[in-house]
């Protein structure tokens, strides 16, 4: 059984960072690691320079210390190149392979999980939250090295120098270290509240973009600009409070430096007078080498800090990503050989308020069928739950016998598709959007292109025509049929189709209704709101929907005949 506990997340998560990728990290990491090393032996040299100027005992020639200047000097290239080499590298491919796995999660999910979903989650996710990750987790670990080899060098060095001068000097860090690093722990929290609220901004400013004609249309541009602004208030309130704690580190930071600076020059001082044996140049380098503990006394708090909200992050993403996924049930064959059968079919999005009431309903494989009623009437809810967008109804609904709730998601999309009011285009060609960018015989999407009604629109403009953001160089008929091309050409048994006709011209929905009707072979449903009696006549079924019940079934003339409820919607459409 998965272990989905946060810690578990967490490794799995971050080991993405670094699958395959580690021989660049560590040689980042050894880049870190040799750095400080050579900066030790800088301070070294400068207390061997000084005590040799100051011609105190013990200290090197002039001539060995030139030697050895000459040398560390010759040695930062060849560091810096190796950084150079390492450092992009690994964190070009630690964020590939983590955002190619956190999609990969996020495209997983079936339709019912990721539609009960807020998506600016996600488009916090892997917008702001990402990057947060990528600057104070990733960019970070050198960092992290660094200072920590270089403090331990400079603890282990003063030591070797004078063991009570270092002492005091360590002693003089504890307390501001103990204080800043419990004062770091609250930047996780803030951290998530700013993730929190940046979510919150992105979900209205994708209202707003959605809703941009109604906007207008309406003369609401000033509502709008104060939803955005309270969104955009609630996001700046949080960064700001994330700001004073980074304050209240860095003061923090602050103080440790100035008491142990001044506090270890004084007592060296003290000891310099009491014949302790501090030089010059021991005092010259305690002046660099507490300045290193410093600032990993200054720094590391808030590095850890970030690292921790950084990781926090991580967990949340994590989360996100594995909630509600469904498990995955049986495979069924991709060809639906008797039928659909609804029976006794209740749902309803509020357990008060149930929009379809006990439905029964049976699709024979290989006909068509329309599903007309009045608006909320329960239509395009009944189409949703046949591509299993929810799974909380009550009754059966079955493919040649199995149950949708027992079906896998993968299964029941290689059987099962969808076309909608509003067609998703991608800023692509028109071949691709029709292949999705997937490798099909050319032989298919051409008779997927001829079937769809597209061969005039690929004879005009050519099959690389690029077709704009959101499809804005299509018509709306164009785009109703390169999702057909889509469904043709991915083979489906079923297609389902939801008021595909609604945004269009009468010219066009009657081609666009046409060109589905014409697809022999493959079962399709077909929510309508346009009545044209010449395209009903051609359906095998019509149901007839009224306040979520099934009030009428069957073929046009004879629903004509009894002059019920449906002869009624027919003679008002005309």
């Amino acid at each position: 059984m998965r272990d989905n506990s946060p810690s578990s997340l967490r490794k799995e998560y971050v080991s993405r960072f670094f699958k395959g990728n580690r021989p660049a990290y560590f040689m980042m990491l050894t880049s870190s690691v040799l750095f400080s090393g050579l900066n030790l032996a800088i301070a070294w040299l400068l207390q061997q320079l000084v005590d040799n100027v100051s011609k105190a005992r013990g200290a090197l020639p002039l001539y060995v210390l030139a030697l050895l200047t000459a040398g560390i000097i010759l040695l930062i290239l060849p560091l810096k190149a190796l950084a150079y080499f390492s450092q992009p590298r690994f964190m070009k491919k630690a964020l590939m392979q983590f955002k190619r796995f956190a999609f990969e999660k996020l495209t997983g999910k079936s339709i019912a999980c990721f539609q009960s979903e807020a998506t600016s989650t996600y488009i916090s996710a892997f917008s702001n939250d990402l990057t947060a990750i990528e600057t104070n987790y990733l960019e970070k670990q050198s960092a992290l090295v660094f200072n920590t080899v270089w403090a331990c060098g400079a603890v282990a060095l003063m030591l070797v120098y004078s063991p009570v001068l270092a002492i005091v000097a360590i002693g003089l860090c504890v307390m501001p270290l103990l204080a800043s690093s419990c004062t770091g722990r609250t930047m996780e929290k803030a951290e998530r509240e700013t993730s929190e609220r940046n979510a919150g901004f992105a979900a209205s400013l994708r209202d707003i973009l959605s809703g941009f004609s109604v906007i207008k249309s309406f003369r609401a541009e000033n509502a709008a600009i104060d939803q955005l602004e309270q969104s955009s208030l609630a996001v700046e309130e949080a960064k700001c409070r994330k700001r004073k704690l980074s304050v209240i580190l860095s003061a923090i930071g602050g103080i440790a430096e100035a008491s142990t600076q001044l506090g270890t020059l004084l007592v060296g001082a003290v000891l310099a007078q009491q014949g302790f044996g501090i030089t010059p140049g021991m005092l010259f380098v305690f002046i660099d080498l507490t300045g290193a503990v410093i600032t990993v006394v200054g720094q590391m708090p808030e590095l850890l800090a970030s690292r921790r909200a950084a990781l926090a992050l991580v967990d949340k993403m994590a989360l996100s990503l594995e909630l509600n996924v469904r498990d995955e049930g049986k495979n069924i064959p991709n060809c639906l050989e008797n039928g659909i059968a609804v029976h006794d079919l209740c749902f309803g999005y509020e357990p008060d308020n149930e929009i379809l009431h006990h439905i029964n309903i049976d699709f024979q494989a290989g006909k068509s069928y329309a599903i007309v009623g009045n608006s909320g009437s329960g239509k395009s809810t009944l189409l949703k739950l046949l591509m299993a967008s929810r799974h909380d109804y009550g009754g059966t609904i079955c493919f040649d016998g199995a149950e949708l709730r027992d079906i896998s998601s993968k299964s029941l999309y290689e059987l099962v598709s969808m076309v909608e009011q509003n067609v998703f285009v991608f800023d692509a060609s028109i071949r691709d959007n029709i292949t999705m960018f997937r490798d099909f015989p050319a032989g298919d999407v051409d008779r997927a292109i001829e079937l769809s009604g597209l061969s005039r629109l690929i004879n005009q403009r050519g099959g690389d025509y690029l077709c704009g953001e959101n499809g804005k160089n299509l018509s709306g008929g164009e785009k109703q049929r390169i999702s057909i091309a889509r469904s043709l050409l991915q083979k489906s048994s079923v297609l389902l189709a939801d008021e595909v006709t609604a945004a269009l011209d009468a010219e066009t929905a009657y081609q666009v209704t046409g060109d589905i009707l014409q697809l022999d072979g493959i079962t399709r449903i077909v929510v309508t709101h346009a009545l044209a009696g010449s395209l009903l006549k051609q359906y095998d079924g019509i149901i007839v929907l009224k306040d979520g019940h099934i009030v009428e079934s069957g073929m046009f003339d004879e629903l004509m005949d009894r002059k019920g409820y449906f002869y009624a919607l027919y003679t008002v459409a005309q």
